[in-house]
């Protein structure tokens, strides 16, 4: 297993909580949960405030003809931005659960919103994945999911996928990739499971802690491998199809969140991490310890999220 001796960088510390970060356009676009911001990150570590978003932007995507979406996830929503402002784009609130999380678009401009719900720890209940269509028209795509968390798509007609294209989303409290064959018309099928992190045969929600892998953010790679961001053991792992461990990342005392692959050669590794993510949203602000760490990996992304 390589990679736990692979250098990690910073590009960028001062944040409250990273989340959702995606290389799009030359930059690394992410959102900052409690400082109610979208950054978009040049290589130099540049950065620009692209919107805000009071309701705590989350996941990010863009639309066909270039048009950004972000999450909004405390109100529900699904926002477009627009010269700097952000509209309404589709009421997610007839079917989340009691927040929006991470999202993934497809090339028509769908887009599959997780929905979560933080107070329910205890009981773990299940929520959607919902979609939203072009219009704006709002549908289930899936449902009775174990806190939902970050998608990835492969691409159609790749050396991954030839027959079609796949979701994968992370279940982090079921400690599991699923995945679903995505259809022509947007819907859901095959559901099945792509990697799992619990005992064999064990209910993940009946694990005590430590749990063997938390999966949050997520992403793919052109060898069809998923980074994982475990944010239970502060590392990130690649694992393939079945959950073979491929590499392991270790970010020392930092909690992981979410990763994306991106840079010029799509060979940079991105990690948002936070020494503590269970802080209250106005001391995480206060504080501003979240960091994005960088490191190089030997296989790019796949030209998709």
């Amino acid at each position: 297993m390589d990679g736990s001796d692979r250098r990690l960088e910073t590009l960028v510390g001062g944040g409250a909580f990273f989340e959702c970060p995606r290389w799009h356009d030359g930059r690394l676009w992410v959102s900052d949960y409690w400082r109610y911001q979208v950054l978009a990150i040049a290589p130099d570590g540049t950065t620009e405030i692209v919107a805000e978003v009071p309701g705590s932007p989350s996941g990010l995507g863009w639309l066909p003809d270039g048009t950004l979406l972000v999450v909004s996830m405390l109100d529900r929503k699904l926002l477009r931005v627009q010269d700097g402002a952000t509209v309404v784009h589709a009421d997610l609130s007839a079917h989340s659960g009691p927040q929006s999380n991470d999202m993934v678009m497809d090339a028509a401009g769908r887009a599959y919103v997780s929905t979560i719900d933080f107070a329910a720890f205890a009981k773990m209940a299940a929520t959607n994945l919902v979609r939203v269509d072009p219009d704006g028209s709002v549908s289930v795509a899936a449902d009775g999911l174990l806190f939902p968390n970050g998608s990835v798509i492969t691409p159609d007609g790749s050396v991954i996928t030839p027959d079609g294209s796949t979701l994968i989303v992370a279940e982090s409290w079921g400690q599991r990739l699923t995945a679903f064959d995505l259809e022509p018309d947007g819907s859901l099928a095959n559901r099945r499971e792509w990697a799992r992190f619990a005992p064999p045969d064990a209910d993940p929600r009946g694990q005590a802690a430590p749990w063997s892998c938390v999966p949050d953010g997520i992403t793919l790679d052109a060898e069809g491998a998923v980074w994982v961001a475990d944010a239970a053991n502060k590392r990130a792992i690649r694992v393939r199809e079945g959950g073979e461990l491929l590499q392991e990342i270790e970010a020392g005392d930092l909690d992981v969140i979410a990763c994306a692959l991106g840079g010029e050669d799509g060979h940079t590794l991105f990690l948002c991490t936070t020494p503590n993510f269970r802080l209250p949203p106005e001391e995480a602000a206060r504080l501003g310890s979240a960091r994005i760490l960088t490191c190089r990996v030997d296989v790019p992304h796949p030209g998709h999220p």
